[in-house]
C-alpha cells in the first residue's frame, strides 16, 4: 500500500493506495485559514501536520491491515506559501500562503532589478509566489526577517516533521520565484533579487526520489513503521497531474479546486510571462507545464453558498433552471487574480442586478465566471504556444455535471471527466510514492482513469456565451482603475 497526503488550503486529504494503482480509502480533515487584513491570507503550519495526523487516525481505524501495509509515502500541497524557520527549526510566523496579496510592491523592486525574471523563473513577478513574500518580511518584519535560517514550502514543513529533512520538489520549487526553470536548480539572481540567502532553501528532489524516512516520533504520531520512505512528491497541480496521467507532451486538465488550473504538460521549458502563465518544472524529470493559474478556482461557489447560507448542491440545481435572460455577471476575483491579469488588487462583485433577480440567478451568474475565467486561460495558455483539445477535469468542483457542461460551452471545447477525479493530488503524491519505493515505472503508476463522462459543447450556447463572454472581460477593464 501506498499513502498519498495532500496539504491543502480548506483541508488535508489522505489517500491509500493499492499496488495496482487504484484507491483503497481516502479521508480528509478541515483547515481554518485566517484574514487578518485586506490581501492577507494566512495559515498555522501547525495545523497542517495536526490535520494529517487526524486524517490518517480516521484511514487506520477505518482499515488498520491495509494502514499496516503502507510501504511509501507522498506529498502533495498548496504551493507558494513561505514557512519561515529559525536556527532551532521553530515556526517565526504564520505561513503567507499562495492567494495572499501584500508583496505587490515588492514584485516590482524584484522586475525593476531583474527584468528578465520571467524569463527566469517561468512566470512574471506576482505576490503568490514565495520570493516576495520573504522580501515583504525583510521590509515590513526586519526582526521576523533576523531570524530566518529556512524557508520550506507548506507540505515540506510537514515532510520536516515526517523526516526531520529539509527537502522539496522540483514541481513546488518552481513556484517559488527562485527556480531557475531550465536547469531545474536555485538561481542566485532570484535569490539576491528578492534578498534571499540560497542557505536558506531546501535541497531540491525529483518528485520520483526519496527525500527522507519516518523517524520515530512521527511513525508513533502516523500509526505507521519507523523507517518507511518519504517520496519528495510534489506541489498540488503537478500531483494533479500525475493523479490523471498527464506526463507527457500535450496531456492537458482541468483543475476546479479552491484555485483553478489549466495545465498542459510539455517536453520543453516554454516561457511566456507576457500571458502570466506559469511554466514550471514539473515533478517528473524532462517535463515541464505551462498553467493558466487562476487564484480563485471553484471557491466563489462556496462563498456564495455560505452567505447564502444553503448548500452548494442546492444552489446549482436552482442556477440550471434560472432563465438565461435574467443572469446578472459576475466577477470571481475575490482574493485578485493571476492568469491572464497579475492583480492582487481587483475584486469580486455582481453586475446587471435587478428586483427579479433572486439567488438562483446568481449562482448561475457565478456559474458563467467560474466558465470565463477558464476561457481566459485558455486564450493565455494559447498565447504561450499550446493548442488544447481535450482536457480532463479534476477537484471538487469537476463532480457537477452543471458546471463542467457550462465550462464545455463557454470553452467550446469537450471535457472527460475522470472517474474518482475529486481525489486529484493525494492520488498523485501516492504513486509518486510508489515509484520513489522502487514498486512501479513511472509509465506504471501515472496512468489515466477511467472516463467517468465526457461533455460535449452545447453549439446553440455559443452565441449566449460569446456575447456574456465579452461583456464580462469589459467589466474587468472597466473597474480595474477604481481603488478599493
Amino acid at each position: 500500500m501506498y499513502l498519498g497526503i495532500d496539504i491543502g488550503t480548506s483541508a488535508v486529504k489522505a489517500v491509500v493506495v493499492a499496488p495496482d494503482g487504484s484507491e483503497v480509502a481516502s479521508r480528509s480533515q478541515a483547515l481554518s485559514l485566517q484574514t487578518p487584513r485586506r490581501n492577507w491570507s494566512e495559515q498555522d503550519p501547525k495545523a497542517w501536520w495536526d490535520a494529517a495526523c487526524t486524517a490518517c487516525g480516521k484511514l487506520q481505524r477505518d482499515d488498520p491491515r491495509s494502514w499496516e501495509g503502507v510501504r511509501a509515502i507522498g506529498l502533495s500541497g498548496q504551493m507558494h506559501g513561505a514557512v519561515l524557520l529559525d536556527q532551532d527549526m521553530q515556526v517565526i510566523r504564520p505561513a503567507i500562503l499562495w492567494n495572499d496579496g501584500r508583496s505587490m510592491a515588492q514584485c516590482r523592486e524584484i522586475e525593476a532589478q531583474l527584468p528578465d525574471v520571467g524569463q527566469l523563473c517561468g512566470v512574471p513577478a506576482m505576490p503568490g509566489m514565495t520570493a516576495p513574500k520573504v522580501l515583504w518580511v525583510k521590509e515590513s518584519e526586519p526582526e521576523n526577517y533576523r531570524r530566518i535560517r529556512h524557508v520550506l514550502l507548506p507540505k515540506d514543513h510537514v515532510r520536516l516533521r515526517m523526516t526531520g529533512q529539509t527537502a522539496t520538489d522540483m514541481a513546488d520549487a518552481a513556484g517559488t520565484m527562485w527556480l531557475d526553470q531550465k536547469e531545474r536548480c536555485w538561481s542566485e539572481p532570484l535569490c539576491e533579487a528578492s534578498a534571499t540567502d540560497p542557505s536558506w532553501l531546501p535541497q531540491c528532489f525529483e518528485g520520483t526520489e526519496i527525500s527522507g524516512e519516518l523517524t520515530r516520533e512521527a511513525a508513533d504520531a502516523l500509526g505507521l513503521k519507523r523507517g518507511i520512505a518519504v517520496a519528495a512528491g510534489s506541489g498540488d497541480a503537478a500531483a494533479g497531474a500525475v493523479g490523471v496521467g498527464a506526463i507527457e507532451d500535450g496531456d492537458a486538465f482541468i483543475s476546479l479546486g479552491t484555485s483553478g488550473q489549466l495545465f498542459v504538460c510539455s517536453d520543453r521549458y516554454q516561457p511566456n510571462p507576457e500571458s502570466a502563465v506559469h511554466a514550471f518544472a514539473h515533478c517528473v524529470p524532462g517535463r515541464w507545464s505551462t498553467i493558466a493559474a487562476m487564484l480563485n478556482g471553484a471557491s466563489p461557489m462556496q462563498w456564495f453558498a455560505s452567505v447564502m447560507n444553503a448548500a452548494i448542491a442546492e444552489l446549482l440545481d436552482e442556477a440550471q433552471a434560472a432563465a438565461e435572460g435574467r443572469v446578472p455577471f459576475f466577477l470571481p476575483y475575490l482574493t485578485g487574480e493571476r492568469t491572464p491579469h497579475n492583480n492582487a488588487d481587483i475584486r469580486g462583485g455582481f453586475y446587471g442586478v435587478e428586483p427579479a433577480t433572486d439567488r438562483a440567478a446568481m449562482m448561475r451568474a457565478v456559474v458563467d465566471a467560474i466558465a470565463y475565467s477558464f476561457c481566459d486561460a485558455k486564450d493565455a495558455i494559447e498565447a504561450a504556444g499550446r493548442t488544447i483539445t481535450l482536457p480532463a477535469a479534476i477537484g471538487g468542483g469537476a463532480r457537477s455535471d452543471f458546471v463542467l457542461q457550462t465550462v464545455s460551452d463557454a470553452l467550446g471545447l469537450p471535457i472527460q471527466r475522470y472517474e474518482g477525479a475529486q481525489t486529484g493530488p493525494a492520488l498523485g503524491a501516492a504513486r509518486l510514492a510508489m515509484v520513489a519505493s522502487g514498486d512501479a515505472s513511472l509509465a506504471e503508476a501515472a496512468v489515466k482513469p477511467g472516463i467517468g463522462r465526457m461533455f460535449e459543447p452545447d453549439p446553440a450556447k455559443a452565441e449566449y456565451h460569446g456575447q456574456r463572454l465579452a461583456t464580462y472581460r469589459a467589466l474587468y477593464h472597466a473597474l480595474k482603475p477604481i481603488d478599493l
